[in-house]
This record gives C-alpha cells, structure tokens and sequence, in this order.
C-alpha cells in the first residue's frame, strides 16, 4: 500500500505542475505585480510600476528606490524584469529626473542583471551578459518619441528580459538634507508587432587627451559601416564641461552629410535628424568633439567622473525587422586623414547663454538674426523658480469623459467651480459648403443646432451637470466664463458674440455683432474666434477672425473702446500682424493679452489697456500653425499646434512653456486616441489641462506629473514636501477625487462580471484537469487490486510506470528513464563581465557583401 501511495503522489505532482501551464493572458500582469519588489515608499511607483494602457500597451515605471548617493560621482544601478514573456516594443522614454541632482542616466537592456539588490554600486557592473543601450539622458533633455512603426524590441526569443537603470549622481551638494531620489524613466510598451525596429549606434573616443589651457582640441571617431541599411531619425550628443560642440555626419564618397549638430551644454535630448539619412553599406560614419582646456592646470583625460571628459555621439536608427541589429558601437578613427576635409561647422563653437544650460525640458533654439519677433526675455522672479522643475503632462487614461458623444469640440472653459464646460456643433459640420466667398453663411436652411450646444461636466467623472444651448447657435467656436460664471460665446456664422447667464442662456445677456452679417467695424465682425474677459476692469477682447486680423476691445457694456492688429504683409510676420487670430488668453500674473496667431504659427503678446506689442514666442516645434493657448496662475503657458502639412515634420502635439522665459518644458500627447485637429485647450491654477478636437470629436484630461514625484531638491528657498500618497498619474487611478454612484456602481458590476467569467474559467480549467486525474486513480487502485489478488495480498512493490507501460504488447522500454521525483535548477558559472559607464561589446554581426548599386 505505501509504494501506491508514493506512486499517487508522483501522479498528482505530476499533474500539479500540468496545472501551472495553464494561464490566462492578464495572469503576467498579476504574476508581476505579486512579485514586484517592495521599494521606499517615497518614491511614487513603488508597487505601482506596471499599468495597462488598453489591449496591447503597458506603462512601466523604472525608478531608482529612493536612494541618498554618498559620494559625488557615484554610479548607481537598479534593475527591472519586463512583466511579459512575449516580445513587447518599446515606443515612448519619458524621463523623470531633473539635473540638479543627476549628472546622467542610462536605460541598458539585457538578461543578466549584475546584481538581484533593489540596486547595486554600478562599479560591479550593470549587466552580466551582453548589454545594450535603450536610451540616455541628461541636462534636463526632454521626452523621447519614436518614429510610427519603430519600437525598441524586448522579450521574447531575441529580445531582452531586465530592464537595468544606471543612474550617475555628479555633485551630490542637494543631498545636504539627506533625503531620497527616485529619478528614472517611464517606458510606454506596445505587444502589437513593429515593422520597423529601433537600434542605437554608439560613437565613443576612448583616448582623448585634453591639455591645459589649449584653446580648441579634436577628438575624433570614424568607422566603416558593413551591415543592411539603417535609417536614422535621431541624435544626441555628450560631453562634459569642456565640450564645446559636436557633430556626426555620413561620409559617402567624400561627400560629408550632417547627421546632426549641438552643444553639449545644452539639454542632452534626442535630436530629430533635421533630413533623413540613410546609411548603407561601404559608408562611413564620422564624429568629432570639440573641446577647450582653458581653465585646467592639468590634462584632462576620458573617464567616468565629473572632472574627466567624454566625447560620444548617439544616433537612433531603424532597421527592417528581418535584418535588425539593436546595437552597434564605433570606438577607433580608421582613416584620421580624412577629417581634413571635415566641413568647417564641426570646428565653430555652438554659443549658449547661461540660462540655457538650465532650462528645464527646454528646446534650444536660435535666435533669429535681426527678427525683433524672438522671444523676448524678461527676468525671472524668486517664485518663477519652481517652473525650472522637472515637469511633465501625462493623460490621465481612465478619464471616461474621453468617450462622450460629442459633435466638433470648438471651444472649453473652466467655471468659477472647476467645472469643465464644453461647446460643441452638434451635428452641424464646418466644411467647404458652409460659406462664399463673401464670408455668408450658406446653411441656414438648416436652422439652429437643434440639440445642447453647452455641457457642463463633473471634471472627476465627465458626468453632464447641466446642459443648455439649445436652438441658439449655427456653428460654434469660442467660449470663455467670467468671474461671475457667465459664458462668453462666439459663433462665425452669425459672426456674433454672446453674453450668456450660466442659468438663463436663452436669453443673452449681451449681443455684439449683427446676425449673419460680416464686417469689419465696430458694429460688425468676420467669424470671430474667441473672447476674454477682464477679471479686474471687466473689459472685453474679441479676437476677430478668420477674415479680419484684428483684437477688439469693449467696455463691460458692450461699448467699442479701440483695435488694433493688422493682416500679415510678404514675408516675416512682424509685431502686431495677424493671420487668423484664433485665440486669446489673459496673462493676469505678467498683465499681459495673448493670442494664438495661428497662420504665423506663433504666440503674440500685448498690453490690454493699450494694444502695446510685449513680446512673441515662437519655436521650430510649433510648426505652421498655434491653433489655441491658455495661461495658468503661477506662470505656466500651454498651446496646441496644427496638423503638419505635407513634408513637414513638427508632430501635431501640445505644450507646456515657461511664459516669463517662452521656454518649452514639456510636449505631450494623449494615450488614448489621437489629436486629429487639438482645437481648444484650457488650463487651471492646479496644472490640469483639458484638450478639445474638433474633427475627433474627443475631450481629453491631462494633469502634471509633479503631483505624483517625489520632488528631490529644494529651489528659491522652497521646501517641496515629499509625497507619500497622491493622485498617480502613471497608475491612471484619481484617488484623491470623489466618485459619482453611478461610477461606482458601473465599476461594481464590471467587477461582478470579470469575477464571475474568472470563476467560470478555473472551474472549467479544474473540470478538465480533474478528469484524466480520476482515471489514473481508477488504473492505479484496479492495478494495486490485481496484485493483491495474484501476490494473496502480499505486496508486490510499487506502481512501476515503466514497468506497467512494458507489460503492454509491443513496448520497448528502450530510452526510458526512471522517473525522478526531484527537480533542481543548476546554475551557471559565467566568466566576470565588466561594463563601461557608456559601452558594453557586442559580437560582431555577420559582414554582407558590397551592393551592386
């Protein structure tokens, strides 16, 4: 009897195991989210590293675990295994660090993490086995987007496993109060196949010599190329103190092509590759930093610290699927001859001023020789301060009002409760038949918009409030609430402007403009865009239009006071000219009136009480067009650009911008969907941002990351608490805010039935296992039964699966092992890896022979 219970418990073992192979597609994420590492929890992620974004993409949240560095340039490490074992691509880095407290960071991909510690000394090194860079930051640089269709690989068969942080504190001057860091990278993944995949090619000098006090020194690197054709997209430079400027460029037979060029001392971002570049075989690729030793007393060498220099140039590229290698590095000069004929912009210093170097997510851009529309600087006060933080915008992506059924989204506004109000067409549609040539409006026929044209939403849950506007308007654009809650409508094909109480809308308080109507004097307006309203003077400002270029200003009453503003003449656009002013925001902190120049593609600002031109802002980002802009409390500006034409490159997308210093923190786009036409935007005092479209019909809700991030430094004299539990944006879950019961109720039942389909499942998965279990039983108690019939009930010895399978006619029992009942797992003896701070060796991929072409 006891060798058939032994022989029963190798079965059930047996069939247990069977039993794990048995998962359903989401058990990975639960699996991961089980096993995570327990971090410091003040750092926003801990246990919170891993969220899904819809069917196929996941947010993951590679954070150092609230560290306190003890030396200057330490280097420290973290690893993080990938959550899936499928191959998954990654299509978006965000940083989330700032330089006051981190020198660099880089993303390494491998299987072979150096350590299993939450993190580790990065001087035992960062990978094991053979590593590969994803991604490197410094200087503030801003978020990294990848091309459509070009996706770093991980998992699977080829791709790695870990994800591996290394993390370089320089001066660790801001950890005098000992408190924690947990800078990092969020990475958005896909598991949806990417046709094109990413790589990185490393260009490194490994023995630059910089002496004393010489003025300009060289360093350069070339290799030849001898793989499948590459395409590059993106660039970025590294240097330290002493690097001036540098440049990478394709040589092809003796034709130089800039791939890029940048000052080190700039934000250290991923570049876009200003032309595209195509690098095939025979080419060869060549880089060169400049450097100075004035103000050294000794020579300056390649190496890790602070005080040391590098010279590395990074491109991003993409291959073909089929021929893709994630990795390559160039470290020697094989022909230093040919860096005579070097174009002579790789020699001429990139000029900075000072303040560039700390912009924060800036973007460099220079300025414009003799174009007295540059942005204008202006001193940055104590309390500005802040805005040198490291920000960011992300949607907040279980937001439902991202669903509501809704016609084109022309204009929102926030109320004097924080509501979000919505104006929408309805089912009328802005097209080419709406108007002639003289700006009449041809649809009339089709009445007013039958349905409510104003929504007044709960900005926790999207629910509708109140709604109103009904039979009033033909095709809706601007809208504004003043202080007192009223709204303040435009709508182009009554070339009207209305006044209207937030509980009588029927009955406008105030009409300027005469019905259908277009004109450009004081009594009449052209498709008029937008109204603001003075909080203090209670004067109105009409941007008037798309076929007058000109801001009207009124009195509380309606009364015309002055305009000013102008159409756009040949050429640069100057001061005060206009082509479609599309809208306006009030600048209360700076006393100023801003406006979306939409056509020049650029933001203007005046004086409200006289018209005076104050100063533009405008950059390469922006592309053709600046659709809307909105200002909020406490100096933030935010905008959303056009649709690119045809050949350009500027991503349609949205922006977040220092408004004393007009620099760009951050870009950002939504998760969910996608901008088609970003129409109007508005922005609150607490940075949450609201983006309406009107061609896809979709509101969408941002927030800034600052909330949820532990804030490592102190800056003007402010100490920024730490934050122990806040809303987190990356978890996508607004727990600080209150929720609806009919949420709450939909939420409950949606929990009823995924509980109930995943009862249905285990017990069906049990029904199966159970079956072949009970006949295996059944075989073993008939076999024990006809031994103790043949033996007189003496034991015969155990259930021999072998032996029983041999007593079958025909058997052979050649090849059959005996069953071991212990399972071990033998681990490897690898030789030591070292890695260096930016390199880690590769085997060479396989040369192809010479193209034909």
């Amino acid at each position: 009897m006891a060798g058939l219970v032994n022989n029963l418990l190798i079965l059930f073992l047996i069939f247990q195991n069977s039993c794990l192979a048995f998962r359903s597609p989401l058990s990975v994420f639960k699996r991961y989210k089980d096993t995570v590492r327990s971090h410091s929890n003040e750092c926003l992620g801990s246990n919170r590293q891993l969220v899904p974004l819809g069917l196929s993409d996941f947010a993951l949240d590679i954070r150092m675990p609230g560290v306190t560095p003890k030396q200057s340039d330490t280097y420290l490490c973290m690893s993080l295994r990938l959550p899936v074992e499928e191959e998954a691509y990654v299509v978006d880095f965000r940083p989330q660090a700032s330089m006051d407290t981190v020198h660099h960071m880089l993303l390494f991909g491998c299987n072979n993490p150096a350590s299993d510690e939450d993190y580790w000394d990065c001087n035992g090194g960062t990978c094991m086995d053979t590593s590969n860079i994803l991604y490197a930051w410094a200087r503030n640089a801003p978020p990294t987007r990848l091309p459509k269709g070009v996706g770093f690989q991980v998992g699977g068969e080829k791709g790695s496993k870990y994800f591996v942080l290394q993390v370089h504190y320089g001066d660790i001057s801001a950890f005098k109060d000992k408190h924690k860091d947990c800078s990092g990278v969020t990475l958005h993944l896909t598991n949806q196949k990417q046709p094109m995949i990413a790589g990185m090619y490393l260009m490194m000098s490994m023995d630059t010599v910089i002496p004393p006090g010489e003025k300009a020194v060289n360093s350069d690197i070339a290799c030849h190329y001898k793989m499948y054709p590459m395409h590059l997209f993106a660039y970025r430079v590294h240097t330290h103190h002493l690097g001036k400027v540098v440049s990478g460029y394709r040589v092809r037979d003796g034709q130089w092509t800039l791939i890029g060029r940048q000052s080190p001392q700039l934000p250290q971002a991923f570049y876009p590759v200003d032309n595209p570049v195509e690098i095939k075989y025979g080419d060869t690729l060549a880089a060169r930093c400049v450097f100075t030793g004035e103000g050294r007393s000794s020579e300056t060498y390649i190496g890790g610290t602070a005080s040391d220099e590098m010279c590395n140039f990074y491109i991003m590229y993409y291959m073909e699927a089929k021929h893709a290698v994630s990795y390559m590095t160039c470290t020697q000069n094989i022909n230093p001859e040919m860096f005579r004929s070097i174009p002579e912009e790789a020699n001429i210093p990139i000029p900075v001023k000072s303040d560039m170097t700390m912009m924060a997510h800036g973007h460099h851009e220079e300025s414009r020789g003799g174009d007295t529309g540059s942005v204008m600087q202006q001193p940055k006060r104590e309390d500005e301060e802040v805005l040198d933080q490291d920000l960011n915008i992300e949607e907040i992506v279980d937001w439902p009002g991202v669903n509501l059924k809704l016609g084109q989204v022309s204009g929102l506004a926030l109320d004097p409760n924080s509501n979000l109000v919505v104006f929408h067409r309805g089912d009328h549609i802005w097209d080419a038949n709406s108007f002639d040539s003289q700006y009449i409006y041809q649809q009339k026929v089709l009445g007013p918009i039958k349905e409510s044209t104003i929504l007044v939403l709960d900005p926790n849950n999207s629910a509708v409030l109140h709604s109103t506007g009904r039979n009033l308007f033909y095709l809706p654009h601007g809208l504004s609430i003043d202080n007192n809650g009223n709204y303040w409508v435009t709508d182009v094909a009554l070339h009207q402007i209305f006044k209207l109480g937030s509980h009588s809308v029927e009955s406008p308080l105030l009409t300027l403009g005469r019905a259908f109507q277009p004109g450009s004097d004081k009594n009449h307006f052209c498709q008029p865009t937008d109204v603001a309203v003075d909080p203090v003077t209670g004067n109105i400002y009409v941007s008037d239009g798309y076929c007058n270029s000109r801001i009207v200003k009124f009195s509380p009453n309606g009364m015309f006071i002055m305009q000013w503003g102008e159409e756009t003449s040949i050429g640069q656009a100057k001061p005060s000219q206009f082509s479609i002013p599309h809208s306006l925001t009030l600048v209360s902190d700076f006393g100023q009136l801003c406006v979306a120049d939409r056509e020049n593609g650029r933001i203007q600002c005046f004086k409200p009480e006289t018209g005076q031109f104050v100063k533009e802002i405008r950059h390469p980002l922006f592309g053709r067009e600046v659709f809307a802009i909105s200002y909020a409390p406490g100096g933030l500006l935010f905008a959303v650009n056009g649709k690119p034409y045809p050949g350009d490159k500027e991503p349609l997308q949205a922006f977040m911008m220092n408004f004393s210093t007009g620099a760009i923190i951050d870009t950002f786009i939504p998760l969910r969907k996608n901008f088609e036409m970003p129409h109007d935007i508005i922005a609150s005092e607490d940075r949450l941002v609201y983006i309406g479209d009107a061609h896809s019909n979709t509101v969408w809700k941002f927030t800034s990351t600052e909330k949820m991030e532990h804030r490592s430094v102190k800056k003007a004299g402010i100490e920024v608490q730490e934050i122990k539990e806040t809303e987190a944006v990356i978890e996508a879950r607004l727990t600080s805010k209150p929720t609806s019961k009919e949420l709450l109720k939909k939420e409950e039942k949606h929990h009823v039935v995924q509980q109930a389909n995943t009862e249905v499942s285990v017990v069906l998965i049990t029904t199966l296992l159970i079956i072949p279990i009970v006949v295996l039983l059944a075989i073993a108690v008939f076999i024990w039964w006809r031994k103790t019939r043949l033996y007189g009930g003496k034991g015969g010895g155990g259930l021999n699966l072998g032996n029983f399978f041999a007593s079958r006619a025909g058997y052979s029992r050649k090849g059959f092992d005996r069953l071991s009942t212990e399972g071990s797992d033998q681990e490897k003896d690898e030789d030591d890896a070292t890695d260096s701070e930016e390199e880690d060796s590769i085997p060479q991929p396989p040369v192809l022979p010479p193209s034909s072409s």
